[in-house]
Parts: structure tokens; C-alpha cells; sequence
């Protein structure tokens, strides 16, 4: 039978990618709120591949073996495919996107904290209609469907959504990287193999990111980035 891994959504292209290399695993994507929600449900899984601080929550609880940082991921911002061009070069850039947007999408989990946190740092709290996606949602949703005209998320899960443009990485000081890692059920059904694959999960991301995922912002991780994800 084979092993069964849940994951976030942001790291689909990059499992899709090393599929080849990997012994037979099925993946199956959620947003990590709900990867989350179902672990702590008693999902009957092997591996779980998330946001590094939602697995090393999962892990105080007792719920997967020891986490193994992967991949980083800077958060980026877009806008509807139409819109009129726009800078991100500086964090003035970044201040009047904020500011000027109608509303702004973020998604669930941690990376949504670590906007409305950056927001606040920089003082427009008040000043900015924050607007978080359904969980499982990217955020890019919001800017076709009208409800938001500038959205936050990971590059992988906005690059391919049609009538999205991506406008780049935050600048500077107000940078977002995320973290995705990946760790074995606590109540795996197949533990030995499950660990077999998150060993050659570390040995290929540590070798650097697969095509797919390194044109979509995703590089092997770097210790010094540990930061919220989502």
C-alpha cells in the first residue's frame, strides 16, 4: 500500500516535482489550517509536509516525531492581472499598496498573522482593510473574484492563477520567508518507510529546489530562516 503524506498547498509543486525520485506515496493537499485540523482529528496519515511552526506545534502536542526544516518561501504580492503597474522596490512602495488597496488578501495560518504583524510595525493598522481567504483558498481568489485588489501569499500558490500578476518579493526589512518541513506521524500506520521518506525528502531538498518549484520562489532551507508560513 502506499504512504499517504498530507500537505499544504504551497509545496505541491515542488512533491510534484520530486514524485519521480520518491518511493509510491500519495500526496494530498489541503491549506495547513485543515492538514492541521485533521492531524489533531486522528487522521489515519505517514507524513505530514506544512509550515515549519504548524509542525513544530504539532510536535509539542505529541502528535509528529521531530520536524525537518525543507524549503524557504518568500511571501509576494499581487494584483489583478488588469491593474495599472506598480513598484515594490522599497518599502514607500510597499507602504502605498497597502494603503491605496481597497482591501487586501492574506491566507489562513501563520502567514496571515505575519502580515497583520508587519502591518501594525508599520504603523497602518488603521489604514488598511485586511481580508483573509477561506482556509484552503490562496489568496489570489480575492483579487479575481473583486473582493480584494492586492493579496499576500506564497509565490507557489499564486503564480499559476489566471487573471493574477505577481508583483515580487516584499523589500528589504519587510521581507516574509516561510519555512515548509515535513514529519512523520506519531501514529503512522507505516512508520519504518515513512522515515525512509522523509530521509530521501532531506537528502533531495538539500541537494536544492526542483525546477518547478525554484521558478515559483521555493530554495533549499537556510537555518538562519525560520519564519512564519501559510
Amino acid at each position: 500500500m502506499d504512504l499517504l503524506a498530507l500537505t499544504s498547498m504551497a509545496v505541491r509543486p515542488a512533491l510534484a516535482d520530486l514524485a519521480p525520485l520518491l518511493p509510491p506515496v500519495r500526496f494530498e493537499a489541503a491549506g495547513g489550517v485543515e492538514v492541521a485540523r485533521r492531524i489533531r482529528a486522528g487522521a489515519s496519515a505517514d507524513l505530514a509536509v506544512l509550515a515549519a511552526d504548524a509542525l513544530a506545534a504539532l510536535h509539542a502536542e505529541g502528535l509528529v516525531e521531530r520536524p525537518r526544516p525543507l524549503w524557504d518561501s518568500a511571501t509576494v504580492a499581487a494584483v489583478p492581472a488588469d491593474a495599472p503597474p506598480a513598484d515594490l522596490a522599497t518599502t514607500a512602495d510597499l507602504r502605498t499598496l497597502l494603503t491605496t488597496a481597497r482591501a487586501v488578501a492574506h491566507s489562513t495560518g501563520p502567514s496571515g498573522t505575519a502580515l497583520r504583524a508587519l502591518v501594525d510595525r508599520l504603523g497602518l493598522a488603521a489604514r488598511v482593510r485586511l481580508v483573509q481567504a477561506p482556509p484552503g483558498t490562496p489568496a489570489g481568489r480575492l483579487l479575481t473574484d473583486g473582493r480584494a485588489d492586492l493579496a499576500f501569499q506564497q509565490h507557489s500558490e499564486l503564480a499559476d492563477l489566471p487573471g493574477v500578476r505577481v508583483l515580487g518579493p516584499l523589500p528589504g526589512d519587510t521581507a516574509l520567508t516561510s519555512t515548509f518541513a515535513a514529519a512523520v506521524l506519531t501514529a503512522a500506520p507505516r512508520p519504518g518507510p515513512a522515515r525512509h521518506l522523509l530521509d530521501l525528502l532531506d537528502r533531495l531538498a538539500a541537494a536544492g529546489a526542483p525546477p518547478t518549484a525554484r521558478a515559483r520562489g521555493m530554495h533549499p532551507h537556510t537555518p538562519a530562516v525560520d519564519r512564519p508560513a501559510g
